[in-house]
């Protein structure tokens, strides 16, 4: 009996699960982190517009931030796929 070759799943694609599980708990952290600067900043803060402000410029922050992580993200997945295709 001939067995036919088993393909298995590219080097790259186990990298880019972890690098998609990353992402992943990197907006979950996000989230809690801003949700706690919120609960900062509530109390501290009493003037609604001001603490709003405020808010916004945390979330913008942490938005490009993010933006940032992911294109490196994609930068070193990117590589490492060229990199293990010349194999």
């Amino acid at each position: 009996m001939t067995q036919t070759p088993h393909k298995s799943t590219p080097r790259w694609a186990d990298l880019s699960d972890d690098v998609l599980e990353s992402l992943e708990t990197g907006r979950t952290t996000a989230i809690e982190a801003m949700r706690r600067f919120i609960d900062q900043v509530t109390p501290v803060i009493a003037d609604q517009s001001r603490r709003k402000a405020i808010i916004d410029a945390a979330l913008n922050l942490a938005e490009e931030l993010n933006i940032a992580r992911i294109e490196f993200l994609r930068s070193v997945i990117r590589s490492a796929g060229q990199t293990l295709s010349k194999e």
